[in-house]
C-alpha cells in the first residue's frame, strides 16, 4: 500500500499526457493550415488558367483590333464599305481552360479529378468583351478594348476524414488591349 501511495506522490512522467495533448493539438492545427493552403493553391492555379484563356481571347481579337489601331483607335472594328462594323469574338475560353487544366465536361460542369477523387468543379463562365468606341472625342478618357471573365470555382473540403461544405468562390479576371502608339 505504501508503494502505491509513493507512486502517486512521485512526479516523474507527469508531463507525458500534456505533451501528447499538445502534439495532437498541433497536428490538428497544421491539418487546418495545410487545407487552407491547398484551397489557395487550387484557386490561384485556376485563376491563372482563366487569365491565360482570356488573354488568348484578347490576342485572337488582335486582327480585328489592328484596323482600329491603324486609324488611331484600339477598337474591334472592321472596314465595311464607307464605315466600320463592330467585330469582336469572345473565343473558346472553356476550350483553352480544359486543355490547360485537364478538366472534363460532366453534366455541364468542367471537373478536375485526381485519380477517382474530385479536385474541383468549374461552371458559370461569363465572358464580357468591352469594345473601345470608334473615333471618341477624347481618346485618353475613352473605354479601352477589354475582356472580363467570371467563373464559379467549387472545391470540396475535407477535414478530419469528414466532408465539409465545399468552398465556392467567383473568380474574376480582366485582360485588355493597349495600343502601343
Amino acid at each position: 500500500m505504501t508503494r502505491l501511495i509513493n507512486c502517486f506522490r512521485d512526479k516523474k512522467g507527469s508531463s507525458f499526457p500534456l505533451i501528447i495533448a499538445i502534439t495532437l493539438a498541433l497536428v490538428i492545427i497544421m491539418c487546418g493550415i495545410l487545407e487552407f493552403f491547398r484551397l489557395n493553391i487550387v484557386a490561384s492555379g485556376v485563376k491563372e488558367a482563366v487569365q491565360d484563356a482570356i488573354l488568348i481571347t484578347v490576342n485572337d481579337n488582335y486582327a480585328n483590333v489592328y484596323h482600329g489601331v491603324r486609324e488611331g483607335y484600339s477598337g474591334g472594328y472592321l472596314p465595311d464599305d464607307s464605315s466600320f462594323s463592330y467585330s469582336v469574338d469572345t473565343g473558346d475560353v472553356y476550350g483553352h481552360m480544359d486543355s490547360t487544366l485537364g478538366t472534363t465536361v460532366e453534366s455541364g460542369k468542367h471537373m478536375k479529378y485526381s485519380g477517382d477523387v474530385l479536385e474541383y468543379k468549374l461552371s458559370g463562365l461569363e465572358v464580357t468583351v468591352r469594345n473601345a468606341p470608334l473615333a471618341p472625342s477624347s481618346p485618353r478618357n475613352a473605354q479601352h478594348f477589354e475582356a472580363d471573365a467570371v467563373i464559379l470555382l467549387e472545391v470540396p473540403v475535407q477535414f478530419g476524414g469528414k466532408q465539409l461544405p465545399p468552398m465556392k468562390i467567383k473568380l474574376k479576371v480582366q485582360a485588355g488591349y493597349t495600343e502601343v502608339f
